[in-house]
Order: structure tokens, then C-alpha cells, then sequence
């Protein structure tokens, strides 16, 4: 699904999200008499841009919200505003394959989930949403291959962690001019930090957001950001939330300060952030929100190729360790029961080449002692032994295990042993721990490393630890997967320049990773 990019399509990605010009505004497809009735809607409905997701090789979701008061509610009448869409071979839609109207309900913040199907696998498409006289900009997408589709390649970005604060987020400029068939994001699409007069940028509002408006102007902040508006619009997003979209390492329904916020308190904080959260990704009507319950966990083909786990491992998990032997505890689960049967089904019977998983926080170990004994960080796969050690032998029965990482913000590049405690135990996986888009800002590399490196002994899995900020790329085909760490100079100016920190290679047929 790689290769070289038309002159065409780099004309696309340079203009980002904005790729509207004369003739497009002028190929509005109502006709006059319907366009005269509508009712006037403020200006600038399609302030939070559009997107795509979770594509299909017949299917994909289309993205849009309507906000003209982005930072302050949204700005939209309470009432329904019909919102029609197009789909189109070209982008200049001089070739229509789908259109209809979607229904931007207020209960829902005026967003809008349009799940178009009968598309044919393995293609680009441009889509566009307008109401009110308005046009979107355009998107571009693009399907799943066929399912039974064994050849192609796939091309991945993993991002995760962008803290409005503490960067611009700049990383997806270069990562928009690389042309990924879809972004796999891993979690803390916003931070609920209060307002910093010290950051990079302010987070808007006076506090943390707790209820449902406060949470969707946060958002709503985060999607101003130019260089992550125009990556929505270039191409599809497979996502999943980590802490940050509710409170930091919350777990279930326990907050992270208990004492501070009671269970009833917490549990209407969950809601207002689960219902803003599906408000503001391109997922499908599975996903729509049950009070304090939202379904994220879910499984995406690309031919025979690669199959996707997108995991969930904030909803279902145990309270966190404080010591550890509580880690080692038999009975604390990271995915529940119910979610890790579905893991462990997806893994033993895929027919793919590849079995990836998007998994928010690291399941390589890290030991943070140096020397004898064990020290562990509990937020991760380390606080939850028993179940991630189970996991790690079933992956030695699985056929090209990968897992896909964010929270740490850093890169840190592991093999995945079936017994960590045995420096000789074998190899079953790779796991690639991407570095965030601007959470901890422009690190000092030197502290960084004097920090880190002394671990390694510790830690012989590790095989590359770096704190620049940016993003990991994926080219994958049946031979192997060619990983790209790339990185940019700052993330404190709003432009940066990209490059390439290191490369790696997973074989197929041979788990573990290794330096190209």
C-alpha cells in the first residue's frame, strides 16, 4: 500500500487539511432550492476539521464535529442540524462514490460518525462534509486491502502522548509528507493537566476538566493545533485512549487520588470524558458510550497480511501495585477476563502474517534497579506480572508477534522474552515504546541518557533508548518490518526539522528486533 508519492498527492499532503480553493467551494452538490431553506448556522461550523477511521476493506468512518465556539462549548444551536457528505474517487470530486446526510445531534456535541460501506478495499478516497452553506475541508482515506489479499505492504505511524503544554505538535508535519496508510495512536490524545503559565502553550480553562463541556473544550483545544488537524485530514486513524483522557493512571473506576474524589464523583468524571472522547474520534457506533463504559477493544484486518489488536488497558484493570510483591500478585489483571480471552482467540487463530497489538502502556520489562533484585514501574505491564508473563508464553505460539506502545514518552525498543527473570530465556516478540509528539518537551539529552543508560545492564532486552520527541514508522510486508524512529529538533517553535534517529528491522519467522 506504500510507494512512491504522485506529485498530486505531495501537493495534497503540503496543503493539509486546507485543500478547499475556488473550485472545490464551488462544486457544492445540493441543489439551490434546498440550499436556500437551510437555516443560517454561525460561521466557521468546521472549525475542528475531519477525519477518518478504523478502515475496512469495504468501509471506513468519516469524521467531522460541528463547532463554531470551539474553546466554549461548541457555539451550535440546541438542535439537530442535518449535515450532508461526500465521498469521492478524486479530490476534486469530479468522480462521486458515496454521499448522504448524517445527523449532528446536540446530546453528541454536533458530531458526526458517517461508517461508509461498500467502498472497494484497498484504495484513496477524498470526502468532504458541509451544512448551512458551509464546506469542510477535505480528507483524504483510504480502505483496508481484501482480506485474503497475502502480497502489499503496509505503511504505519505510531504516535502517542502530545501534551499541548509542553510542545507544539510538531512531529506530524514530517509525519503527514511520509504518507502512512493509517496513524495508530496509543493514548493520551489531550492531557487534563490544569493551565500552566510555565508551558509551551496554555491549556484553556481554569482547571482540570471534570464535566462533559469542560472535556469537550479541551479537545476541542487540541484539535486547533494546524499540524494535527492537517494528519487528520491526510490519512485514516486507528485509535485508543490511555489516562490522560480521564486522569492520570486512573484504573477502572479508581481515581488516581481516591481520597479526593469519591466513587460516585469519579464515575460522572468517566462519563462526561468517555462520551467526549467518542465525541471526537472517527470510530464506529460500537464505541458509543454506556454511562461510564465505553467498548475501545476491537480487531481490524489488512489482508493476510496483519491483523490489529487494539487493547484497552485502562478500563479493566486491577488497582495499581504499590510494592513488589504486589505485583506479583495471581490475581491483578491488566484486560479482565473477558478482553484477554479475545486477545488470546485473535492471536492463536489469525490468519495473518503479522500479529500486531496496540498495546497504551509497555509490556517489556523495566527494571529500574541497578544490580541485584527488581525494581518496577506499576502503571505498566511490570505491575501486573502474572498476567503479562502468561502472555509472553502464549506469544511463543503466536506467528510474528509486534506490539505497538506509547506512555513512556521516550523510545525504548525491546525484545519481548517468554521469561524476563532469565537473561537467557527466548525471545518471542518485538515491542517498539514510541516517543510522544510533545509530552516532556525538548529533553536534555545528556541527563537523559546519564539517567538511563546505566539500566541497560539490567535490562539486556532493550536494544535502543532515546528521549528526542517524534513519532515510529512502519513498512511492513511479508519478508519483515522496516522501523523508522523519527524525530524532530523542537517541539517549543511551531516548525521543526525531521529526521531519522535510527532504523530497525524485524524478520519475519524471527522474533525479537533488531539495529538495521
Amino acid at each position: 500500500m506504500t510507494g512512491a508519492v504522485s506529485p498530486d498527492r505531495r501537493r495534497f499532503l503540503t496543503a493539509g487539511a486546507a485543500v478547499l480553493g475556488a473550485a472545490a467551494s464551488a462544486q457544492l452538490w445540493l441543489p439551490t432550492a434546498a440550499r436556500a431553506a437551510e437555516t443560517p448556522l454561525p460561521d466557521g461550523v468546521f472549525s475542528l476539521g475531519v477525519t477518518s477511521g478504523d478502515p475496512l476493506p469495504d468501509g471506513i468512518v468519516l469524521w467531522t464535529r460541528l463547532a463554531p465556539d470551539p474553546l466554549n462549548g461548541g457555539g451550535m444551536p440546541d438542535r439537530t442540524v442535518p449535515v450532508e457528505w461526500e465521498l469521492a474517487e478524486d479530490e476534486r470530486f469530479r468522480k462521486p462514490v458515496r454521499r448522504g446526510v448524517a445527523q449532528a445531534r446536540p446530546e453528541y456535541g454536533h458530531s458526526v460518525h458517517v461508517d461508509v460501506r461498500g467502498l472497494r478495499p484497498g484504495r484513496a478516497y477524498w470526502y468532504r462534509f458541509r451544512t448551512g452553506g458551509q464546506l469542510s475541508p477535505t480528507g483524504r482515506t483510504r480502505t483496508a486491502p481484501h482480506p485474503h489479499s497475502k502480497g502489499g505492504s503496509l505503511r504505519v505511524a505510531l504516535a502517542s502522548c502530545q501534551n499541548w503544554q509542553h510542545g507544539y505538535f510538531t512531529p506530524y508535519a514530517d509525519m503527514l509528507a511520509q504518507d502512512p496508510d493509517f496513524v495508530l495512536f496509543v493514548g493520551d490524545y489531550i492531557y487534563e493537566s490544569t493551565p500552566s503559565s510555565t508551558g509551551v502553550r496554555r491549556h484553556e480553562g481554569t482547571g482540570e476538566p471534570y464535566s462533559l463541556v469542560q472535556y469537550r473544550n479541551r479537545y476541542a483545544q487540541y484539535r486547533t493545533d494546524p499540524d494535527l488537524a492537517a494528519m487528520h485530514a491526510g490519512a485514516p486513524w486507528v485509535v485508543t485512549f490511555d489516562d490522560h483522557e480521564v486522569d492520570n493512571d486512573f484504573a477502572g473506576e479508581i481515581p488516581q487520588d481516591p481520597d479526593k474524589q469519591p466513587h460516585d464523583a469519579f464515575v460522572a468524571r468517566l462519563t462526561a470524558a468517555y462520551q467526549a472522547y467518542y465525541e471526537h474520534m472517527p470510530v464506529r457506533a460500537t464505541a458509543v458510550p454506556n454511562g461510564p463504559h465505553i467498548q475501545m477493544y476491537r480487531r481490524l484486518e489488512f489482508g493476510r497480511l496483519a491483523r490489529l489488536n487494539v487493547l484497552d488497558t485502562r478500563q479493566f484493570r486491577s488497582d495499581q501495585a504499590t510494592t513488589q510483591e504486589g505485583a506479583q500478585d495471581p490475581s491483578l489483571t491488566m484486560l479482565g477476563a473477558r478482553q484477554k480471552e479475545w486477545l488470546l482467540d485473535g492471536l492463536h487463530d489469525s490468519p495473518a502474517r503479522w500479529n500486531l497489538v496496540a498495546s497504551q502502556i509497555m509490556m517489556a520489562e523495566t527494571d529500574l534497579k541497578i544490580g541485584e533484585g527488581k525494581l518496577w514501574y506499576y502503571d505498566a505491564w511490570d505491575g501486573y506480572q502474572a498476567e503479562r508473563n502468561a502472555l509472553m508464553g502464549e506469544f511463543a505460539d503466536v506467528r510474528n508477534p509486534v506490539v505497538f506502545t506509547g506512555d513512556r514518552h521516550l523510545t525504548m525498543i525491546s525484545d519481548l522474552k517468554k521469561d524476563f527473570a532469565d537473561p537467557d530465556s527466548d525471545v518471542v516478540g518485538a515491542e517498539f515504546v514510541g516517543t510522544s509528539i510533545s509530552s516532556n518537551g525538548d529533553q536534555d539529552q545528556a541527563a537523559f541518557h546519564a539517567q538511563w543508560d546505566p539500566l541497560m545492564a539490567d535490562n539486556p532486552h532493550w536494544k535502543l533508548l532515546d528521549a528526542h520527541r517524534g513519532y515510529h514508522l512502519f513498512d511492513i510486508d511479508k519478508h519483515g518490518i522496516d522501523a523508522q524512529v523519527r524525530v524532530v529538533d523542537t517541539v517549543r517553535q511551531p516548525k521543526a526539522t525531521a529526521s531519522t534517529l535510527a532504523a530497525l528491522r524485524v524478520e519475519a519467522g524471527q522474533p525479537g528486533v533488531e539495529l538495521a
